[in-house]
């Protein structure tokens, strides 16, 4: 089911993960940004979509996370965008005789017979320092950052007031810095510096898993962020409400890879 968050502004949140699909409606069709996870919940948005008479046009893909990543065939074959640095990580996976198996192996045993993918991570790298989406749509500015994967962008709807935030300031899933980058932590404070810079420019937040913010929500989940990330570097306790008791129902796992954080910085020396 799409839910209305700005004008022309739309989402589907999958049910088992809370990813946030955005559809933005366009002159001739809808821009879909990261588009689901289980094949029925994308011919469902196909239809969805077929009924109102709005051809997806266009794709993005925010980050090369698995989830981020794939395309139904009934969605059509419209170009599917990243930035250069996606599509890149995306084609190396691809490389690899076994990918398949591979990204297979990675899937939530729940949705594993209901992920499709033959269609996995096709992404058109753009240009690098693209700064907007080649659509005929609202303008939607790229934030390219290091902080959470490769490649990893942000979205702003500028006419629309709306930041789409990939993997990043969701009330659900604590940071997850690039763990395999050299600076993971000073990584993720760039990327949130860099947010805050648009915040005044927005009304509304879709982090790629969880709830939609609004109004203050925006600052309010930046500084969340921060002070967490801060508690990392440090191998502090941090008070945060996503891991622990106070976790919400079905997100418990958090606290595992809060752990598992913490023992990844602290093999790396990275404080």
């Amino acid at each position: 089911m799409l839910t209305q968050v700005a004008e022309g502004v739309l989402i589907h949140q999958s049910e088992l993960l809370q990813n946030n699909t955005v559809v933005v409606q366009g002159r001739a069709g809808v821009l879909l940004i990261d588009p689901g996870i289980t094949g029925g919940e994308m011919a469902c948005l196909a239809n969805d979509l077929r009924q109102s008479g709005q051809p997806v046009v266009a794709g993005f893909s925010t980050h090369p996370d698995w989830d981020h990543v794939l395309w139904h065939a009934e969605l059509g074959e419209a170009p599917r965008y990243g930035t250069a640095r996606c599509a890149a990580f995306m084609r190396d996976v691809l490389s690899n005789a076994d990918w398949k198996a591979r990204a297979a192996e990675g899937l939530p045993p729940e949705i594993a017979d209901e992920t499709p993918l033959d269609l996995f991570g096709l992404i058109t790298g753009l240009p690098a320092e693209t700064a907007r989406i080649p659509w005929d749509g609202p303008m939607i500015r790229i934030i390219e950052h290091p902080a959470h994967a490769q490649g990893h962008a942000a979205l702003v709807i500028e006419e629309r007031g709306v930041l789409v935030a990939g993997d990043m300031l969701s009330d659900v899933l604590v940071p997850m810095p690039d763990l395999d980058a050299a600076n993971p932590i000073e990584d993720y404070l760039v990327g949130l510096r860099l947010l805050e810079g648009v915040a005044d420019d927005v009304d509304v937040l879709i982090p790629g898993h969880g709830s939609v913010g609004r109004g203050d929500q925006v600052r309010a989940r930046i500084e969340q962020d921060r002070a967490y990330v801060h508690a990392l570097r440090d191998a502090q306790v941090p008070d945060d409400p996503r891991i622990g008791a106070s976790a919400k129902p079905g997100w418990e796992w958090m606290s595992d890879v809060h752990e598992g954080q913490l023992q990844s910085l602290a093999q790396k020396g990275v404080r």
